[in-house]
């Protein structure tokens, strides 16, 4: 239930301070501007931890699948704060497949899993529609071999079965 929280605050959170940066006559500092990641290098972590997190539940590895969730949300969030142009609909849209994502983990519910997988993925396909950039499509991984660098089974004392 804490993991399920800790989302909505987020959600609501990015949602909340990209609506009041959007609507404010905020100027970044030229550093500010400067220092913020490219969105490009957002989006790719995002990419990666979306696959990331696929891999980790369906090997039911959920203490990795909640962490990598985290940090999917922590770069969505991001995305939003650095880029005020993103509509504020398209971060509050993704709310509940992330959550749905997050109670799948909770509940350890591998078929639930891949169902918000999907709609997550789903999500994340009509942002990049509704931003014009609808070419940029991504899809729930397949079968393939997952990054070889990653071990996706729990291992270790902490691992859950």
């Amino acid at each position: 239930m804490a993991l399920r929280n800790w989302y909505v605050i987020l959600a609501i959170s990015a949602g909340a301070m990209t609506s009041a940066i959007a609507q404010s006559d905020f100027q970044p500092t030229p550093n500010a501007k400067q220092d913020a990641p490219r969105l490009i290098e957002i989006m790719n972590a995002a990419q990666v931890q979306h696959l990331k997190l696929w891999f980790a539940g369906k090997s039911k590895n959920w203490d990795l699948a909640a962490f990598e969730l985290r940090q999917l949300t922590d770069s969505l969030a991001q995305a939003a704060i650095f880029y005020p142009g993103i509509p504020v609909s398209n971060v509050t849209t993704m709310k509940e497949p992330l959550l749905s994502v997050a109670d799948a983990i909770s509940a350890g519910d591998s078929r639930r899993f891949a169902g918000s997988m999907r709609a997550l993925t789903d999500g994340c396909n009509a942002c990049h529609t509704s931003m014009e950039h609808g070419f940029i499509a991504i899809g729930v991984p397949t079968d393939q071999q997952p990054p070889a660098n990653q071990i996706f089974a729990p291992i270790g004392r902490g691992a859950k079965k």
